[in-house]
């Protein structure tokens, strides 16, 4: 399953670790340092120019988005669900 990151950005579902609020978190300083250490890396890639409102930690890079975090969330859960459902039929 794919899950569509914003602009023309999917990414496979099994390699997300996490998805997060970018307002919410990049007030603490060890997010702070984990994004500026991925970008020094060139393992940041930004979806858009559009305002962030959310990154997903994947294994290989992070992904900086102007998708919220809950909805991504969402399509996330979704396609869990529709994979666990397809799997049982």
């Amino acid at each position: 399953m794919y899950i569509h990151l914003g602009a023309d950005i999917t990414v496979d579902s099994g390699e997300i670790v996490g998805i997060f609020d970018l307002e919410r978190t990049s007030v603490q300083k060890s997010v702070n340092g984990y994004l500026s250490a991925c970008q020094k890396a060139g393992k940041i890639y930004y979806v858009s120019l559009d305002m962030p409102k959310s990154f997903i930690v994947c294994s290989e890079m992070v992904y900086v988005s102007n998708v919220s975090a809950n909805t991504l969330r969402k399509r996330w859960k979704e396609g869990e669900k529709g994979i666990i459902h397809s799997a049982i039929q």
